[in-house]
């Protein structure tokens, strides 16, 4: 075994060990609240199924959160000890696995309680996490002053040769890091809002412009750049692969994730964008993947995801390649920081737009500063005309209150 480097031997600041004790405290009594609970809401649960067989959507996302919060609880009172008995690279390990599990929680809050000052508490703690994620790791500490003097030095050769964000060896053909990908998102954000629009205006509706957007400002649909970005992690390695190959796995992808998108939605703010239920196949029966996933996708669209998918990694990711290394190597990385901060302010104004118009579509007066920001800048005029294929009806949600 060989010996610990100079920054494994270095005690953890007094301050994390204090935020150690902290999270040992108060995920303890978490853990203990929950176990009193467990019990008798068991119990409940059995006995209401086996009455009347009516476990609600809300029960059972209530039930699933408790018990992420368990298993947060139990991984912070880990994350305490190790804090507390200097184990670096283990807190570390520890860390990425409770963002994981925090992530989760936040989602599971946003459908059961939705997007509010309900978020900040899990929301800071996720920022902590990361920071302590990031610094602690020794071998990230001691590795990242060599990195960045060869990533530097390696982006510039790569910059002259061409050849700058292709992955190395057979690591598939796009080199998947957080620049390369922060731009595919941007990019099929806005192509994707352009082919639906379109798509709209000849197929579904024709001659009638709907604006398609997703988001609160600029022209994005966050589904297409989410979708870019699942395609393009899970087809980089297969962009030499059999067409059918491509196109299978493009349609399943990209099936599944729009209906985890449309049911969530729903789930948490009562929205639905987009319904198929009533698709079928030449008129003459229902569609099977319509009926199986409630209108959520369909055949159709499974397959517009699948020939998508091809001509994602076969034509459009080298291009996009191309337009990405216009940007100058030397600002790629500040320029890039900024707009992902715009992009994600973006982000977190259009969930707090639909949850004020939730709360008001609910009948719930604007009670806060927030809310009162929204229902004078955003009110439900401008979200309807913004979100044009949106509707929100409370009733469709699972909040729990």
């Amino acid at each position: 075994m060989p010996d610990a480097t100079p920054v494994e031997k270095r005690k953890i600041p007094l301050l994390l060990k204090i935020y150690g004790i902290y999270c040992l405290v108060t995920a303890a009594a978490v853990l203990a609240l929950v176990a009193l609970i467990a019990i008798p809401l068991a119990q409940y649960g059995v006995s209401l199924f086996r009455e009347s067989h009516d476990v609600t959507l809300t029960m059972t996302l209530t039930i699933i959160q408790v018990v992420t919060l368990a298993v947060g609880a139990a991984g912070y009172i880990l994350f305490g000890v190790l804090v507390l008995r200097d184990r670096r690279r283990h807190v570390a390990q520890i860390a990425y696995a409770l963002i994981g599990v925090g992530i989760v929680n936040l989602i599971l809050e946003i459908m059961l309680n939705g997007f509010g000052d309900n978020l900040i508490y899990d929301g800071v703690r996720l920022v902590i996490l990361l920071v302590i994620s990031a610094t602690i790791d020794p071998t990230l500490i001691t590795e990242r002053r060599l990195q960045r003097k060869l990533r530097d030095m390696e982006t510039e050769e790569a910059a002259k040769d061409g050849t700058l964000g292709r992955a190395k060896g057979d690591r598939g053909f796009i080199e998947l890091d957080f620049f390369n990908l922060f731009w595919v998102f941007v990019v099929c954000c806005v192509l994707g809002l352009i082919i639906e629009t379109v798509y709209h205006m000849v197929v579904v509706d024709p001659g009638v412009y709907q604006d398609r957007a997703g988001m609160l400002y600029g022209p994005f649909s966050p589904i297409y750049g989410f979708g870019a970005v699942l395609m393009t992690i899970a087809l980089n390695r297969f962009y030499k692969a059999n067409p059918v190959v491509i196109f299978l796995v493009s349609a399943v992808i990209g099936g599944l994730f729009e209906a985890a998108v449309s049911w969530f939605m729903q789930v948490g703010f009562g929205a639905v964008a987009w319904d198929y239920s009533g698709f079928t196949f030449f008129g003459l029966f229902p569609d099977p993947i319509a009926v199986l996933f409630a209108g959520r996708t369909s055949t159709l669209f499974m397959c517009m995801w699948g020939a998508l998918g091809f001509v994602w990694i076969k034509f459009c990711l080298p291009w996009l390649l191309k337009l990405i290394n216009l940007i100058p190597w030397q600002a790629r990385y500040s320029f890039t920081t900024l707009c992902a901060i715009l992009m994600l302010v973006n982000g977190i104004m259009t969930l707090q737009s639909l949850e004020c118009w939730y709360q008001r579509e609910s009948g719930i007066a604007p009670s806060s500063p927030v809310e009162e920001f929204y229902a004078e800048h955003y009110d439900d005029a401008y979200m309807q005309h913004r979100f044009q294929s949106m509707e929100i009806t409370p009733e469709n949600s699972a909040r729990a209150a």
